[in-house]
This record gives C-alpha cells, structure tokens and sequence, in this order.
C-alpha cells in the first residue's frame, strides 16, 4: 500500500469513528461532529490528482467482479482489451448518474433549509454538504472525460421523473433518497478504491468519495429518523413506497446502453446480459445490505416497498 493509500485509510478509520461514534445525538450535535470532521478531512481532487497524467492502457475504470457483465457468456468472450474498455464505459456512465442525482440532491438540501436556523450547525453542515455534491460533480465530469472523453445522462422520460422528486420529495422522502444514492456506490467505491488493477486516477476519485459521503450519509440517517418522528401509518406507508420506486429509477439507471455501444459491444446483447446476471444483482444487493438494516430499523421497509427494491435487485 502506498503511502497515500496508507493516508486515506486512516482519513476513513478516523471518519468511521467519528460516524459511528453518534448514533444517539440529536442533528445539530451530529452536524457539529461532522463540521469538525469536514474539516479535518476533506480533500480536493484538483490539486491531488494530476489530470494530465497519461493512462495506463493495462488499468481498469472499476474492478472487474464489479462491471454489470461479468460472469456472463459474453463477458467470457470478451478480449482483456474490450473488457478494459467496457469497464472504463461502465464506470463513467455510473459517475454520469452520480452527478445527475447530486444536482437532484443540491437542490433538494437547499430548499429544506431555505429558511432554516442560519446560526445552528444543522445548516452549517447542510451547505457544507452542498459544496462537497458541487466538487464531487465536477471530480466525476473529469474524471469521465480523462478516461472515455463523453458524457451518460438518463433518458428524457427519466430526466422528467428526476424533476419530478426533487420538486415534490420532502423531509424523509429527500433525505432517504440521499441515502440510496449514495449507499448503493460505497461498498462499490471500497472495493474499488483498493484494487491495483484499477486507474490510480480513479482508485483516488473514489477514496475521495467514499471518505466525504461517509459524512453526508450520517447526516442523511439523523434527518430521516428526526423526520419521522411521530408520523402515522399513513405517511410512513406513502414515504417508504415513494423512497423504493426512486430507489428502482436511480439503480436501473447506472449502467447506460450508450455505455455499451461507446465500448464496441453488441448494447442489446450487452443489456440483456446485463439485465440476466445473477452474479452483479448479488453485488448489487451486498452493497444495499446496510441500506436495507437502516430503513427497515426506521419502518421505511414495507411490503410493497420491497418489490421494488427486489425489482431492482436491491433485496
């Protein structure tokens, strides 16, 4: 492990800690913590990686065991060059998706605290929270172009449906969302993160990302359990099914069929593929693992929010 790696381990043991050292605070004392935390912590992608840097041909954009095709027939003949270059697509087209669902985020965080406590920390760590989604952004839209030169965006229809939630989710239902945005890439991003087969540039992206979103997420949980507090059936049973069929939308749309054809693959074949292995669903599901503990900790797992996280592979 380099000295670097060695550095970001700690940065992550020192977040965790500080992370699970608040299960039982209220927000604004969790959002102090994570003040501190941020900065302490925080790291800026512009100045640490060298941009310029030329690639190494060898490298991979994600692990292998984490690309949507292996395991497949089709991924058994592929060429270690073609797989390479589906992994680089893959990964850009997941970034893509992360910096379209944290403008969604953006948004949503300042309008709940438009007219919110200017002088308490809960709004200090919200904006800082904000900031750290407008860097992150802008370290994907980079790093996507270093590695495949292009852009992956939704569909219309699903751009439509993204505006939709951001204008109508509120409370429990934005800050849940938050969470499976950002809980379904880390255990992703972990492995990621470690593997030497991996572009450095990108094994730093998302060291960078695992560490800050490790704050936004607690932030995320303490907002969703303050927010529910002594709702009734009703409410609960509408946000857990609203917070699954966006949790369906976000999870099918990681892995774009343009990602396919920009990497020379037959995309129907690729997307059937895709759509058929048990071998990424099982990833998928291991990286919701403690996603699923949370809402169902909180009353957020119900019965029919559990179809369409099923639908989606992520139970």
């Amino acid at each position: 492990m380099t000295a670097a790696m060695e550095h970001a381990a700690h940065d992550h043991d020192e977040q965790d800690a500080v992370v699970v050292s608040m299960q039982d605070h209220d927000t604004n004392e969790v959002s102090a913590r994570l003040l501190a935390s941020a900065a302490r912590l925080s790291r800026n992608a512009m100045t640490e990686i060298d941009w310029d840097l030329p690639m190494d041909p060898t490298k991979y954009g994600c692990s292998p065991e984490w690309s949507s095709l292996y395991g497949t027939a089709y991924w058994d003949e592929l060429t270690e060059e073609q797989r390479i270059s589906v992994t680089r697509h893959e990964f850009a087209s997941i970034m893509n998706i992360g910096i379209w669902f944290e403008m969604i985020l953006q948004e949503m965080v300042v309008r709940d605290q438009y007219l919110g406590e200017y002088h308490s920390p809960e709004f200090q760590f919200a904006l800082t929270e904000i900031a750290d989604e407008c860097r992150h952004s802008i370290m994907f839209a980079k790093a996507s172009e270093k590695m495949v030169g292009t852009s992956y965006r939704p569909s219309k229809f699903v751009g439509r449906l993204g505006k939709f939630f951001k204008a109508t989710a509120k409370n429990e239902v934005a800050y849940a969302g938050i969470l499976v945005a950002e809980e379904v890439l880390d255990v992703f991003q972990r492995g990621c993160m470690r593997d030497d087969r991996v572009l450095p540039f990108i094994r730093t992206v998302n060291e960078i990302h695992v560490l800050e979103e490790s704050r936004h997420m607690k932030f995320a949980r303490q907002e969703v359990r303050e927010s529910l507090e002594g709702v009734g059936r009703a409410r609960r049973a509408f946000s857990a099914l609203y917070i699954s069929i966006g949790a369906y939308i976000i999870v099918s749309n990681l892995v774009q069929r343009q990602a396919f054809v920009d990497a020379g693959l037959d995309a129907d074949r690729a997307v059937a593929e895709m759509n058929a292995n048990s071998h990424f669903h099982s990833m998928i599901r291991s990286s919701c693992a403690h996603l699923m503990e949370f809402l169902d900790e909180v009353g957020l797992l119900t019965r029919p929010a559990m179809y369409y996280y099923r639908k989606a592979n992520m139970l």
